[in-house]
């Protein structure tokens, strides 16, 4: 970044003994960072780190780093990396701005890096910058306290707490079993069926497992109206978020999106197993249902068998498991997305349909968009020496108290 204006004719000779160090490099780390608006951390996918549920970033460093970035109007952009190793590389060479796992202090004065901003009590773990950005860890500093640790353990226990909260009316799963009429939706349901590429009663049961045939319902976590869309998600498939709510707006969009998760699982052969892919795809994300299949995989289990990999959604949420090297997307709540396929699958049932007679032309998946945005794989390094993750107990404390 240039900090002031030059005169291309005309170079003007400063005297070398009134320039800041910061004028001749053109500003500070500090002032390259909020220039950018955007700071760059990162971080290691676990509970206590960094995770995504239902489109929003949680984990308790994630909720400091958006707190310090918040208070100077900066973006938060989250590199994820899988061992201390790839961190350290990536804040020497400048990749990122902070490290945001806290690393021993023999650890950081071996590499050269400075200890800034949030600690545990012992003052002996801590995030950390690179040697040359002594500017950001004193900003850092004086961010970090009890006040912020105080509200930020607040904010996220709340989080942890209210994740599944949905505000709604709870309609009956049945209007008239007499006459087959399972909502009052059942018109919009059966025109974008087509365009979904499966069953009607497929779209109600997702339905009433999402909002309860709440038109306004809007969960926690920032999903709207009855299919429960995030509204980037929305946004994706053309919806705007003044339209969100509407019940014929949501469903049509809801059904592109099913319809791309469904062209993105093509490679699962068989109709019924494809439909419980993408209903965990759905409720978790399709990164994570990959990563369930890859771990299926490498134990030798049926990959496109959803009873072989749902036991592996489950083992997302170890560490054993969502630091595998076969995992690209990391820690998730497994155990939410196992019983929302369940739950829509017994729901399907009750409205007289059966998963096991779908057929391939059931599950078509005209219309929609295939292509669904993950994050970008991150690349494991490689070293003959020992790397160590959050969940080594002899170098990480991952809450700070």
């Amino acid at each position: 970044m240039i900090t002031g204006c030059h005169n291309k004719s005309k170079p003007i000779e400063e005297n070398a003994a009134f320039v800041t160090p910061d004028d001749k490099k053109g500003g500070g780390p500090w002032d390259k960072i909020k220039s950018s608006g955007e700071l760059i951390w990162a971080t290691m996918s676990g509970p206590d780190t960094y995770y995504e549920f239902h489109g929003r970033e949680m984990g308790l460093q994630y909720g400091y780093a958006a707190h310090f970035a918040g208070a100077d109007g900066l973006r938060v952009r989250v590199e994820l990396v899988r061992d201390t190793l790839e961190l350290i590389e990536k804040l020497k060479s400048g990749e990122v701005d902070v490290a945001g796992v806290l690393l021993p202090a023999e650890m950081l004065k071996k590499e050269g890096l400075v200890a800034a901003g949030v600690k545990d009590s012992t003052g002996q773990r801590s995030w950390a910058v690179s040697g040359e950005a002594k500017d950001v860890a004193e900003v850092l500093n004086k961010w970090y306290g009890e006040k912020v640790k105080a509200e930020v353990a607040a904010a996220v226990k709340a989080e942890v707490a209210n994740r599944t909260l949905v505000t709604r009316k709870v309609y009956e799963p049945f209007l008239s079993r007499s006459t087959g009429t399972i909502s009052r939706y059942d018109d919009l349901f059966k025109k974008n069926a087509s365009t979904a590429g499966c069953d009607w009663r497929l779209l109600a049961a997702m339905c009433y497992q999402e909002s309860c045939f709440d038109p306004s319902a809007q969960s926690w976590a920032g999903a709207k109206g009855l299919m429960q869309l995030m509204p980037a998600t929305a946004a994706s498939m053309g919806l705007s978020e003044e339209n969100i709510f509407d019940p014929a707006e949501n469903v049509a969009a809801s059904a592109r999106v099913i319809s791309g998760l469904l062209r993105s699982l093509s490679d699962i052969k068989m109709p019924d197993e494809r439909v419980k892919f993408m209903l965990a795809s759905y409720n978790g994300g399709i990164g994570h249902v990959r990563d369930a299949m890859a771990l299926a995989k490498k134990a030798g289990k049926n990959a496109q068998s959803w009873s072989d990999v749902a036991p592996y959604i489950l083992h997302l949420s170890e560490p054993a498991y969502y630091r595998d090297p076969v995992v690209k997307y990391g820690y998730m709540i497994g155990s939410e997305t196992y019983n929302y396929v369940n739950a829509v699958c017994d729901r399907f049932r009750s409205y007289g349909g059966q998963i096991e007679s779908l057929s391939p032309s059931d599950l078509s998946g005209r219309g929609g968009d295939s292509s669904i945005p993950h994050r970008a794989e991150t690349k494991q390094k490689r070293s003959k020496q020992k790397i160590y993750t959050p969940d080594d107990p002899e170098f990480f404390k991952m809450q700070a108290e």
